[in-house]
């Protein structure tokens, strides 16, 4: 599972993708669970705001279903000025 990365997202990990293992992306079956999964491993995107996932360019609830071949986009908050 591939997931795009923007923003201050794309500096805590350190790319603008992240590749989650399959071992590990098939055990992941809501937006929801990839959060938790993200924030254990990057425990810094639990310090955001807010954390807005798009799902095959839709935004998605955490109780949104999702699969190995989605195109995944983690969205941080924006300011503009």
């Amino acid at each position: 599972m591939t997931v795009l990365l923007f923003g201050i997202t794309k500096d805590i990990v350190g790319s603008s993708t992240l590749s989650v293992p399959v071992a590990k992306s098939g055990k992941l079956n809501t937006v929801g669970e990839l959060k938790s999964y993200l924030g254990k491993t990057f425990p810094e995107l639990n310090r955001l705001s807010s954390l807005a996932v798009a799902v095959n360019n839709n935004y998605a609830a955490d109780d949104f279903t999702i699969k190995s071949i989605d195109e995944i986009a983690l969205i941080p908050p924006v300011s503009g000025g």
